[in-house]
């Protein structure tokens, strides 16, 4: 089993002092501590933004990529070892801006990997543009007053929901542990898992700070009555909630046959375990042809 000090990288983070990220990082090395999850079992995808910075200051399987491009890259990972848990870590504009077809299609064929997306509302890393999910009326550098952001935000977890994921919930990154319990529990299910973080950014979103969270925020299975996470009309009208009260926790999970399940090819094997013949010489030509 790992311990929080084995998972340590040698790296130490550059994300602003009181940033959301932290949390978040604490976050998924204690879910792998609380699930037993080596760091040779991981392999964590992602794109490019303040928090897809995550796998460089841990000591884990890590593949930085193109911006928005994290899920297809995950999905080719998965197809090939079907063996190993695959995660996704990105912020809200790599995700929910570029990134959100690959998002929706992977709900779809449920894809068996999980998404964390950290989502802070702003563009941190170019300096704090409005994102996807930035209010109507948000003002930045790229949404001047009087108007501000003249569009309407995303929901992501309510599209996730209607593209058909099986596991779709929500954390705060002022909860590491609670976030810790989710990301375990998304790992261990079968089939395309969304987490969508709520993350501060404490530098250039001055709105939606800790604070203004932790007044809102309320967990789905302490409401009065419980919770069935199961009911698809009550994840979707919880998806929705936004503004005086915002629910966290796993709103909707349901099981399904996952994308691999319909390959014969790899439903028992994964592909690298095939011992798929490699003719290096075949294989040198194909790549001088593309370069």
């Amino acid at each position: 089993m790992p311990s929080m000090k084995d998972l340590q990288g040698r790296d130490r983070p550059t994300w602003c002092p009181g940033c959301g990220d932290h949390g978040v990082l604490n976050a998924v090395k204690l879910a792998m501590v609380n699930y037993n999850i080596e760091p040779h079992q991981l392999l964590i995808v992602t794109g490019i933004g303040c928090g897809s910075k995550l796998p460089q200051y841990m000591w884990v399987n890590g593949l930085h990529t193109l911006h928005g491009r994290d899920i297809p890259i995950a999905t080719g990972a998965k197809l090939a070892n079907h063996k190993l848990y695959v995660m996704t870590v990105s912020g809200d504009g790599n995700t929910y801006g570029m990134g959100l077809s690959h998002l929706l299609h992977a709900a779809r064929r449920n894809i068996n990997i999980t998404s964390v997306v950290q989502n802070n509302q702003v563009y941190g890393l170019t300096k704090g543009q409005y994102s996807p999910t930035s209010e109507t009326g948000t003002v930045t550098k790229t949404s001047p007053p009087p108007a501000g952001a003249i569009e309407q935000p995303v929901r992501p977890l309510a599209l996730a929901l209607i593209a058909g994921a099986t596991f779709v919930a929500r954390g705060f990154a002022k909860d590491p542990r609670y976030l810790a319990d989710i990301i375990g529990k998304a790992l261990m299910h079968r089939g395309y898992a969304l987490i969508d973080v709520l993350q501060p950014c404490v530098t250039f979103n001055r709105v939606n700070t800790y604070d203004w969270y932790s007044e809102r925020v309320y967990k789905v299975e302490e409401q009065p009555g419980g919770y069935d996470p199961t009911d698809f009309a009550a994840a979707l009208e919880k998806a929705q909630e936004w503004g005086d009260r915002i629910p966290i926790g796993i709103l909707y999970q349901v099981e399904r046959p996952t994308y691999e399940d319909h390959l014969p090819a790899i439903r028992e094997q994964s592909l690298v375990e095939l011992g798929v013949h490699r003719d290096m010489a075949e294989l040198e030509r194909l790549k001088r042809e593309f370069m």
